[in-house]
């Protein structure tokens, strides 16, 4: 079992803090680690009446391009996940869902960080935009639901979390045709 000896804040941002984290191993090794502190987040995939993703298209900074993602967003202190997709889905599309279905949940990069995300489908959109984060820059774009797992195939979709999301959706709206065929 791991034993954590101590752990102190070295950095404290917007988005995350960065700890440094002293631990015993079972073998008796001490070492020390930076640990990415994250509060979680939530992603949405919004699929529209007509079969569209809509995805946000936005410039990020890590990759030094725009990625094609779906809509996401920190949670904030004490606030439930479904909550937060509901928020993010407005902020980023400019759309309200009637349904934000629970479809899976995981962490994000644990070799260096506690971010865990929670992913929802969802359906029954009606305008309704909030305004987007001072931070944002976005661009939305409607792609066709085969398309848009084509386009995964492809690698045109490099985002990990929108291609988790995408696999995880796969499963629920597949069921969902199983239902309508019945």
């Amino acid at each position: 079992m791991i034993e954590i000896l101590n752990q102190e804040t070295h950095y404290t941002g917007k988005a995350f803090n960065v700890d440094r984290v002293k631990f015993r191993m079972p073998n008796g090794k001490e070492p020390t680690y930076d640990l990415v502190v994250h509060p979680g987040a939530a992603v949405v995939m919004p699929v529209d009446a007509e079969g569209n993703i809509l995805f946000v298209k936005q410039f990020r900074l890590g990759a030094q391009r725009e990625l094609l993602e779906l809509p996401a967003g920190t949670l904030e202190a004490g606030e439930p996940p479904i909550e937060c997709a509901a928020r993010e889905v407005r902020e980023e599309t400019g759309c309200a869902a009637a349904e934000l279905i629970p479809i899976g949940e995981f962490w994000l990069t644990p070799g260096y960080s506690n971010e865990y995300l929670y992913i929802f489908l969802a359906r029954g959109l009606t305008p309704a935009p909030l305004a987007q984060d001072d931070d944002e820059l976005i661009e939305l774009v409607r792609v066709p639901l085969e398309q848009a797992y084509q386009m995964a195939a492809q690698g045109l979709i490099q985002d990990g979390k929108t291609l988790a999301t995408l696999f995880l959706a796969s499963t629920a709206l597949y069921e969902d045709d199983e239902e309508d065929e019945e």
